[in-house]
């Protein structure tokens, strides 16, 4: 019994002790930014110096049953500030509902116009998004291809303003900020752009800043069409096939510039269900391309300080799986505690949970003033904001962590899309949507389940009269019962 008390210790820290280093990384990043900050905020986009000197743009939109978003996406992309001669638009529909038939009429509206738009259609959706961006570059006539998702609205100027960068031959890629067209309609949503956010602002420009890894995020960026060639172009194995590319073509020495001034604005997922599909994507795909590139990043000649980096940005979603065990362990080390008095010295590695804490507040901290108003009222907004955002990844800790163990077994399943309801206003409804998605399984009542064991551990600390651990009981207990209640809401 003395021996599993000590494995379950040494378990604990060691995911505590994962956790650490990873807000180490964090800290760091936040370094970066604030180092890098004043040159990011002179950098220039400035126009290129003629019309004449554009280059040829194909513009990508991968679409797949999106018919309360489609017809906007294809009016703002129409809408470039950009001459229709070097100008091409590529609708990649593999959509099975009426999307298609709002796609052709859009088209042909704009086709009468002058626009060279086609409306590309496969005969199957093999390869999922990969293999639609894949199939329309054999037909892409730009030099440079930029890639928006359907629930994006990029400006008019956007193609003008982040084509400076590629001046530099050896520019592969420019990625922009991701706005929220849609971040004050719910609780939910606020706690999305708090976490993205902190990934654009902090993570991309710190990485930038640092000339480590980067990512390009799927849309809302500008490829240079001979730097998706040279990498070996997209594909379908991962399901986060824009993180796998990014790092193939940076493993050939591609540089890419992140441009956190330029926003493209895009709809946040408003239901749990929805949330939980595209978390479940990002956190498995993270790992399935871990799985693939990370071991070519350490044979690579680069930096020591550069594949720490990568390690933690392709590993970054193995945190779930370590926030999840010691979550589950804390209430068993709670009794260890009470009856082994000797390991006390392998809990003293629980106060690395606190500086944990500390890096991560920090690091959430710089992101909120970045997008917020500053001030010491911004503060006070910032806590309870970052205190549900905790509680809400603690909740969903053992979804991910399931979907990053999948990635990293080589367990296969298809590309889900995140359903979009066009959400602007508060008013606005996703009930009665076609594409509600959601249903009750075991994962669901498991996590149900979870919030009354660590409900139990609130309760425990009562008991045995030891307290360190009930705020994290308590933010545990609420993260699993939202994500539960949520979860059975947004399914009906």
């Amino acid at each position: 019994m003395t021996i599993l008390a000590l494995l379950l210790v040494l378990v604990y820290g060691l995911c505590l002790a994962f956790i650490f280093c990873y807000s180490l990384v964090q800290v760091h990043l936040v370094y970066l930014y604030l180092r890098c900050q004043p040159a990011q905020n002179t950098d220039s986009t400035s126009l290129l110096i003629s019309v004449e000197e554009l280059p040829l743009v194909t513009v990508q939109l991968p679409v797949y049953n999106e018919r309360y978003v489609v017809e906007r996406l294809i009016d703002a992309v129409a809408a470039f500030n950009y001459p229709p001669n070097k100008l091409q638009i590529q609708v990649l529909d593999d959509s099975e509902d009426e999307t298609g038939m709002l796609i052709a009429a859009k088209v042909a509206y704009y086709r009468e116009k002058g626009l060279a738009i086609t409306h590309v259609q496969r005969p199957t959706r093999s390869g999922f998004k990969a293999g639609a961006l894949q199939h329309g570059l054999a037909t892409a006539t730009g030099d440079f291809i930029a890639i928006f998702d359907a629930d994006f609205l990029p400006e008019p100027d956007f193609l003008r303003q982040t084509l400076s960068p590629f001046s530099n031959p050896r520019v592969g890629v420019v990625q922009t900020r991701w706005g929220h067209l849609n971040s004050n309609y719910s609780l939910l949503t606020k706690l999305q752009a708090f976490g993205l956010n902190a990934h654009f602002t902090i993570e991309q420009t710190g990485r930038s800043c640092g000339h480590f890894f980067i990512n390009f995020n799927g849309t809302g960026g500008i490829w240079r069409k001979s730097c998706i060639l040279d990498a070996g172009g997209w594909q379908a194995d991962t399901l986060t096939e824009d993180l796998d590319l990014s790092y193939r073509a940076q493993l050939r020495n591609w540089e890419f510039r992140y441009l956190e001034q330029i926003i493209a604005p895009a709809e946040l997922p408003a239901t749990m269900p929805a949330v939980k599909s595209q978390q479940f994507r990002w956190t498995k795909g993270a790992a399935e391309t871990a799985r693939k590139n990370l071991g070519q990043v350490f044979q690579s000649d680069k930096s020591w300080l550069t594949k720490v980096h990568a390690l933690f940005h392709l590993g970054n979603s193995s945190i779930f799986v370590c926030i999840f065990l010691s979550a589950f362990l804390s209430l068993p080390a709670l009794l260890i505690w009470e009856r082994w008095p000797q390991f006390q010295f392998f809990f003293n590695v629980g106060s690395l949970f606190f500086v944990s804490l500390a890096g991560l507040i920090l690091f959430y901290w710089t992101a909120f003033r970045r997008t917020n108003e500053k001030g010491i009222t911004s503060f006070f907004k910032f806590l309870p904001r970052f205190f549900w955002f905790l509680t809400f990844s603690l909740g969903l800790s053992l979804h991910n962590a399931l979907a990053v163990l999948e990635g990293y077994l080589g367990i296969k399943t298809p590309f889900i899309r995140t359903p979009k309801f066009n959400l602007q206003k508060p008013t606005d409804s996703w009930q009665n949507n076609a594409y509600r998605t959601g249903s009750i399984n075991l994962l669901t009542l498991l996590e149900g389940l979870f919030a009354f064991y660590f409900l139990g551990g609130f309760l425990l600390a009562f008991h045995l009269r030891n307290y360190g651990l009930l705020p994290y009981h308590l933010m545990l207990t609420l993260g699993f019962s939202g994500v539960f209640i949520l979860t059975l809401k947004h399914s009906r």
